[in-house]
C-alpha cells in the first residue's frame, strides 16, 4: 500500500483571511517574529496500490478533479510504501 501526504494551500496571488487573522493573533501574542501566515489543507490517503508511478497518476488526478480547486489553489503531495 501506499499513503499519499497532500498539502493544499491557496495560490500565493490569492488574499488569505485566515491566514491574515492568525498572524494578527500571534502578534498580539507576542510572537511578532511570524512574517507570514498561509493556511491550508492536509489530507491523508491510503492507496491499495504498491506501483509509486500508479499511485502518483491517481494522485495527481484526485487532486486535479476533485481534492484542490486550481483556479484558486495549489497542491504538493509526497508518496510512501507501506507495509500492510
Amino acid at each position: 500500500m501506499i499513503r499519499a501526504n497532500i498539502v493544499i494551500t491557496l495560490k500565493k496571488s490569492v488574499l488569505d483571511p485566515q491566514g491574515i487573522t492568525l498572524k494578527q493573533a500571534l502578534h498580539s501574542l507576542g510572537d511578532n517574529q511570524v512574517e507570514n501566515v498561509r493556511v491550508g489543507k492536509f489530507i491523508q490517503l491510503l492507496l491499495k496500490e504498491n506501483n509509486l508511478d500508479t499511485a502518483k497518476t491517481q494522485v495527481e488526478r484526485m487532486c486535479q478533479k476533485l481534492l484542490a480547486n486550481l483556479v484558486i489553489e495549489e497542491y504538493s503531495y509526497e508518496l510512501e510504501a507501506v507495509k500492510g
